[in-house]
């Protein structure tokens, strides 16, 4: 009985808070402010046209370029003419001026088919356009962003070294400053659009005495005396992407072509890695979703026991649960992208994004290849080129480890002081 009267109080005072609160107007606010999951007819354009684009463009030849590590020149020649290389930048930059839900969109859909490609793309929007737009100066964005942005050239960011992956405050490359330019010698690591970029940012130390604070980054041109390109990387998956060495002696950088003040290069890069991470996230949920796609038909196609396979409990479950981890991952990297475009600070969120969403490929990539079978394990059914390309995602732009150590690390830190709650931030897109 008392519990009944308990239940009857909290109904009664629930009852007379939203009334007064529909007094006020505020419940129409929050109607409007949060968790609005419908994508905007501009949202629905972009995802069609990239999945046009993947389609008709990507798919042909694709399992000839894995086959053959060939780089989609012509492919991203195309990207660039749709604007999918500028997505995110201010138009009067040359840019589409889009917001990163669009981008995350497009990515999905691009990855499904060419994660060589899409990793282009990744680079070229979330960590080369991104970061000079937000840091670089008017003259360096007039110079090296409107081409970029434009798709006529392509952008590499250059921070791993042989003995700086995961700790990046490590940079053995060092860029001594002679007055009127800087002197780069160093050599970088598994540097995406290496051979094909005609503008690098490289991550150099300048003051070693001051560690991390020592760290500069700085616009490079490929063409520049000094600048050599080692040997394209055998790789196990995204194989038609170009993956190369870079090597500097003597080369010698106007002090215009540093980014920011000085010692504001590893900020500048964990700022603009912070970002990328939720382009590598996109990629990650669309070679989930194109593996799944494949899956969910094939077990349409395949008969066992005298029945569709799709039709047996065990497919079933598998299915089940590949869709219900990509749908996880998929609201993950859109919530990471909204509080992106809502200024917020995106760290956690992109972290949270990035580990989950390359895990669910990994995972999802091997159960469509045993729903295949044995069909699985040759190439013509593409998934397990996609299976191979998942790896990556768990590796580049921050590895699973240390996604988990930021993301530890925030939480704790975050809980603390009483700043953090799981979902505490209602979003729309």
């Amino acid at each position: 009985m008392m519990d009944n009267v308990e239940f009857c109080e909290t109904d009664f005072f629930t009852s007379a808070l939203m009334f007064n609160m529909r007094l006020r107007g505020l419940i129409p606010l929050l109607k409007h402010v949060i968790m609005d999951f419908q994508l905007t007819e501009e949202h629905l354009m972009i995802q069609k046209a990239a999945r046009d684009f993947a389609v008709n463009e990507l798919l042909p030849g694709v399992i000839e370029r894995d086959e053959h590590q060939q780089f989609p020149v012509e492919q991203i020649r195309k990207l660039g003419e749709l604007g999918f290389l500028g997505m995110m930048v201010d138009p009067k930059y040359g840019g589409a001026g889009l917001d990163t839900i669009s981008y995350v969109l497009a990515m999905e859909e691009i990855s499904k088919i060419d994660a060589s490609t899409s990793v282009c793309m990744s680079v070229n929007n979330s960590l080369v356009c991104w970061g000079l737009e937000t840091y670089g100066s008017e003259e360096q964005k007039q110079k090296y962003l409107v081409p970029l942005a434009q798709g006529q050239v392509i952008g590499a960011f250059l921070l791993s070294e042989p003995e700086a992956g995961s700790d990046a405050t490590s940079q053995r490359t060092t860029a001594e400053d002679k007055g009127d330019y800087y002197l780069l010698n160093g050599t970088k690591n598994w540097i995406t659009n290496g051979n094909s970029a005609s503008t690098y940012l490289v991550i150099a130390q300048t003051h070693p005495e001051k560690g991390s604070k020592g760290i500069n980054a700085f616009i490079v041109e490929k063409s520049w005396a000094g600048v050599t390109i080692g040997a394209k990387e055998n790789k196990l998956g995204i194989r038609g992407s170009d993956t190369h060495s870079i090597m500097f002696q003597d080369v010698k950088v106007p002090k215009e072509n540093r980014i920011g003040e000085d010692g504001f290069g590893f900020k500048f890069a964990m700022k603009t890695l912070a970002g990328g991470r939720i382009g590598i996230a996109s990629q990650a949920l669309g070679i989930a979703s194109g593996a799944y796609e494949l899956a969910l038909k094939y077990s349409k196609e395949r008969k066992a026991f005298g029945k569709e396979i799709s039709q047996h409990q065990a497919i079933q479950f598998k299915l089940a649960d590949m869709a219900t981890r990509i749908e996880a991952a998929r609201l993950l990297c859109l919530k990471a992208a909204w509080e992106k475009d809502q200024h917020l600070d995106y760290t956690l969120s992109g972290s949270m994004a990035k580990v989950f969403a390359s895990e669910t490929a990994m995972w999802v990539t091997t159960e469509a290849v045993q729903v295949h079978g044995g069909y699985g394990y040759v190439k013509e059914y593409h998934v397990e080129r996609l299976m191979r390309d998942a790896k990556i995602t768990q590796i580049y732009e921050g590895t699973s480890e240390v996604q988990r150590i930021v993301i530890s690390r925030t939480t704790i830190g975050l809980a603390a002081s009483g700043g953090w709650q799981p979902s505490a931030i209602g979003f729309s897109f």
